[in-house]
């Protein structure tokens, strides 16, 4: 399969490009980047010198419910949503039943994934069962493929066990990520604490929870010379305190979604639980200051945190279970936001969506160049169009940015030289 792309606005962080040029793909690799490629090919894509096409995203923190939950999200669908966002590949969460803490759990994962031509890398989790009791081992869970670990869901409550899987990943190269919450502050907590939730009548999660956790991985990853990075990222505690452990040296990277830099609570006056997720919306210093962590570096990517729940689960507003889905959205509303209001430039955003996702998660970055894998996002950086949860490909329908019109979509996303999703 060959194809031809022309007259294409190519943004490569790696390789440095910004400009309009020809890809010629020939057996999934690209042969040929260059000016007025003269080619036959099986098929040619015109992306008119107006289309941006840039290395193939990377979301390193999904939910994609399986096994054990694939009534909200399974495998398939949930890399269907991908591949409809631009994402060449996805990072999907341990928090599934059982829990993706054995070489055989992580097998069915990787087996089932090898159907939906996209990368999937599933996360194992850090200790057994997410129980925070023993950790798991290791040695095993690299031999099956795994590049990270995380309890995403839950803290490692057990400081002294956190410090041990830091010292570990010192030296195996795992990843450890940290869903930092303190339980005994939240409480039962199901939104943020302060005014909104006081009127409404609901209990609140205290910043300090977030803060507090943050605070004690960073000394915990210093203490052993360790990388640290920090999950879904929505208070200015947070970002202060790994803007200074950055200045310090201390080796901890962070992420956040599109949703902390776009809402605040006051979106949870309208008791709607689609736009309720943990940790939660906050308040507008806390939006501004996630905002200018992303524009100055201190946020290293975005991802969606994409977390589906069904329609009956989100129906009661108090009682329902937390996370929106964000996959075929976050390409969108990061460029609504950030690019359309002139506060980054499209390279920006392949850093923080191609290129430093990889690069955090130990894989080698793609890249747009000769003799590279065909891994490549195509999008309109101008089409208008509104969300509407019912055209969404995840099987659940909970997003935050339901009615939001935006501006930009991904019109294809190909994978290994193969054209996975056209618009």
């Amino acid at each position: 399969m060959t194809i031809l792309i022309k007259k294409a606005h190519v943004i490569d962080s790696v390789s440095r490009k910004d400009e309009i040029l020809d890809i010629f793909i020939s057996e999934g690799i690209i042969s040929e980047v260059g000016r007025n490629i003269d080619r036959q090919a099986d098929r040619i894509i015109d992306c008119k010198g107006e289309f941006a096409v840039i290395p193939g995203m990377m979301d390193m923190h999904v939910h994609l419910r399986d096994p054990g939950f694939t009534y909200k999200e399974d495998i398939k669908t949930g890399t269907d949503a991908a591949k409809a966002g631009g994402f060449t590949a996805v990072a999907c969460m341990p928090n599934t039943k059982p829990a993706a803490d054995s070489p055989e759990i992580i097998k069915y994962i990787v087996d089932k994934a090898k159907k939906t031509g996209i990368d999937v890398y599933p996360v194992a989790c850090i200790t057994k069962g997410m129980k925070g009791d023993e950790l798991c081992n290791y040695d095993e869970l690299i031999k099956a493929g795994v590049k990270a670990v995380s309890d995403d869901g839950r803290p490692v409550e057990n400081a002294e066990l956190m410090r041990q899987a830091l010292e570990l990943s010192a030296q195996n190269g795992l990843t450890v990520i940290s869903h930092c919450e303190d339980l005994n502050i939240i409480n039962g907590g199901i939104m943020n604490k302060g005014e909104v939730a006081e009127k409404i009548g609901a209990k609140g999660m205290d910043r300090a929870s977030e803060d507090y956790v943050t605070a004690r991985e960073i000394a915990l990853a210093a203490s052993c010379g360790a990388h640290i990075h920090i999950a879904h990222v929505s208070t200015e505690g947070s970002v202060n305190i790994i803007r200074a452990a950055k200045k310090d040296g201390v080796n901890v990277t962070c992420e956040t979604c599109p949703h902390y830099f776009t809402y605040t609570d006051q979106k949870l006056f309208t008791k709607d639980a689609d736009y309720r997720m943990n940790p939660p919306l906050r308040t507008e210093k806390d939006r501004a200051a996630v905002m200018e962590a992303v524009l100055d570096g201190t946020i290293d990517c975005i991802v969606t945190d994409h977390a589906p729940h069904t329609k009956e689960e989100k129906a009661d507003f108090f009682k329902a279970p937390n996370g929106v889905v964000g996959l075929e959205t976050s390409l969108a509303v990061t460029l609504t936001q950030l690019y359309h209001t002139n506060k980054c430039t499209l390279m920006d955003i392949v850093r923080l969506m191609s290129e430093n996702p990889r690069r955090i998660m130990g894989l080698e970055p793609v890249s747009i160049q000769a003799g590279s894998i065909a891994d490549i996002t195509v999008f309109d950086p101008n089409l208008k169009w509104e969300v509407i949860p019912e055209e969404l490909h995840s099987k659940s329908k909970n997003t935050v940015f339901k009615g939001e019109k935006l501006t930009g979509r991904t019109l294809y996303t190909i994978s290994k030289g193969i054209v996975v999703y056209e618009l």
